[in-house]
């Protein structure tokens, strides 16, 4: 991608990418196989204990609280299965590892050392205020290859985007579930583990925009700090590739 973009179409041209990517590593069959590999015989546990893992050993209401979107008790099981196996940190690292080497089966060289090199930028000019999942995964260690790399710094990318629009539903008086209905059909609430009569949230809608308003407007002001307009083009460009590459 040429020319120049604002930071607001940045987060337009790169936001939802970016999300897609991230949630393609940790959905892939391959990495619940490299999760029994490490221990965790059930890719649930794997994914609570690892994403939560930066966090440290702390109750599973924080990591409740952190994540958003799912019930707390679905959390909680998880969690104490997943830490269990090896403990929180450790779950960390083990999660990142797979994340590495599905960056350098699926992304190669796409993006290369410029994306890493952009990607960094923005996520150093973050703010971690109220966003701990983000800067746990911020404060971990990178891989030396650009594949593996570039994998990592998608997904913290991901966690941040994520952190911001949980803090701005929780701004806009949503509850995770009411956010995730008036946002999803109620499939999707299934899907993150919500169980019997689910309420009607059609009339939170919104709510639910002023919360994507807010989240944009959030990640906007990192763009606009971290990266020039012809950068911002770039890397939106670039992004696109890791997509064509990882997903096709």
């Amino acid at each position: 991608m040429g020319g120049q973009l604002d930071a607001m179409e940045t987060v337009r041209a790169a936001d939802r990418t970016i999300h897609d990517v991230g949630a393609a590593w940790m959905l892939d069959p391959a990495t619940a196989e490299r999760g029994k590999e490490a221990g965790y015989a059930n890719p649930f546990a794997f994914y609570f204990a690892g994403r939560g893992g930066v966090l440290g050993d702390v109750d599973a209401d924080v990591v409740s609280a952190a994540m958003g979107w799912f019930p707390p008790q679905v959390v909680r099981l998880f969690w104490d299965e997943g830490v269990a196996v090896a403990g929180a940190r450790e779950a960390a690292r083990r999660y990142a590892a797979t994340c590495v080497q599905w960056g350098r089966d699926r992304i190669g060289d796409a993006g290369g050392e410029r994306l890493c090199e952009l990607a960094a930028r923005v996520v150093d000019a973050a703010e971690g205020s109220g966003l701990p999942l983000f800067s746990g995964w911020r404060a971990e260690p990178l891989a030396d290859d650009v594949p593996g790399r570039t994998a990592q710094l998608v997904h913290v990318l991901r966690e941040w985007r994520g952190a911001l629009h949980l803090v701005a539903t929780t701004a806009a008086g949503l509850a995770p579930l009411e956010a995730v209905l008036a946002n999803d059909t109620e499939d999707r609430a299934r899907f993150l583990g919500w169980r019997g009569d689910l309420p009607d949230c059609s009339a939170l809608k919104g709510r639910r925009l002023e919360a994507e308003d807010t989240t944009d407007r959030l990640a906007a002001a990192v763009y606009e700090r971290a990266l020039s307009p012809s950068e911002r083009a770039e890397f939106a460009g670039l992004v696109g590739a890791v997509r064509t590459a990882a997903l096709g």
